[in-house]
């Protein structure tokens, strides 16, 4: 037998949901995320649009708001508000972001150094979370969007992993995570194996290998990133990058015309790397050869 009060919060789940005695009006659905819907709301009291998140069963209600208040970042979304509805489910108000998510965003056909300026922002962000404690542990195209103005946001942290001692330098989930119970959470093409087999640890190294499955999209078959992704990837974590920085690390060479710590390249490609890098200063050196021979032959003549 299903309890009555199990009942209710089900049917809660889909009707139009009652907002009296917030400060809060309902203007329509944003979308469905793994722990509640999403809606766009203004707020009567600042009488500004925000985004409002109504969750769909009490677990880690108040952790997802919680932890997100915490991670003061431009690339993760501020909480405004938190409270419960007159159906005793909990909800907070959060930043409302105009943009489109990442997969939808690179779909517009956006070229390879605008996709990797992006993961990079993204990186930024997850690197940040790390050092508060925090592992995302859902991290996916459909979680991060980009914004009007180039704004770069990680939305989602309803299954995220906190410790509060972050200086450990390893984090891992506490007994309150999901993971820590043998449930497994996230989303299988970007989970990576220790997450999979719900195994109690899973720490910052498991968002590295969502990053590398994140830029795997990105490369286009470019070979250096590719080595890049599959270091992210591998499924032994003690052989990815050990922290999201290092990741980032060896992306931003890639951008800089540098090697790649992840990536053996062949001699010629060397030689190609570092021309492409040095063309302005090599077209220099051979106009300056071509015109003082052109001078040293008129003379001649």
């Amino acid at each position: 037998m299903i309890p009555e009060p199990a009942i209710d919060r089900l049917a809660a789940m889909f009707r139009t949901p009652d907002l009296t005695g917030t400060r809060y009006e309902l203007i329509s659905t944003l979308g469905r995320g793994g722990m509640g819907v999403v809606y766009l709301a203004r707020d009567t009291s600042l009488d500004r649009e925000v985004a409002l998140k109504i969750f769909d069963r009490p677990p880690g209600e108040a952790n997802e708001a919680r932890i997100i208040a915490r991670l003061e970042h431009p690339g993760i979304v501020p909480v405004h508000d938190f409270g419960e509805l007159p159906d005793g489910r909990l909800f907070y108000a959060m930043k409302r972001v105009r943009g489109d998510r990442l997969d939808r965003w690179m779909a517009a056909g956006r070229d390879i150094t605008e996709r990797l300026t992006v993961f990079l922002r993204v990186c930024e962000a997850v690197a940040f979370a790390h050092a508060h404690g925090v592992v995302h542990r859902d991290l996916k195209p459909e979680n991060v969007m980009v914004g009007e103005f180039g704004e770069v946001l990680v939305l989602d942290w309803g299954v995220a992993a906190t410790n509060a001692n972050a200086d450990c330098g390893m984090l891992i989930a506490d007994s309150q995570a999901p993971s820590a119970n043998g449930l497994v959470v996230g989303t299988p093409e970007y989970m990576a194996p220790e997450q999979a087999r719900g195994d109690a640890i899973v720490d910052q190294r498991a968002d590295v290998f969502a990053l590398g499955a994140m830029l795997a999209g990105i490369t286009r078959g470019v070979a250096p990133l590719v080595a890049v992704a599959l270091k992210a990837q591998a499924e032994d974590a003690a052989h990815r990058y050990q922290s999201v920085p290092a990741l980032a690390a060896d992306v931003g060479r890639y951008l800089a015309g540098r090697a790649v710590e992840a990536h053996r390249e062949p001699f010629i490609d060397r030689i190609s790397r570092v021309a492409r890098r040095n063309r302005v200063a090599i077209v220099l050196v051979l106009t300056y050869l071509f015109v003082r021979a052109m001078l040293i032959w008129l003379f001649r003549v």
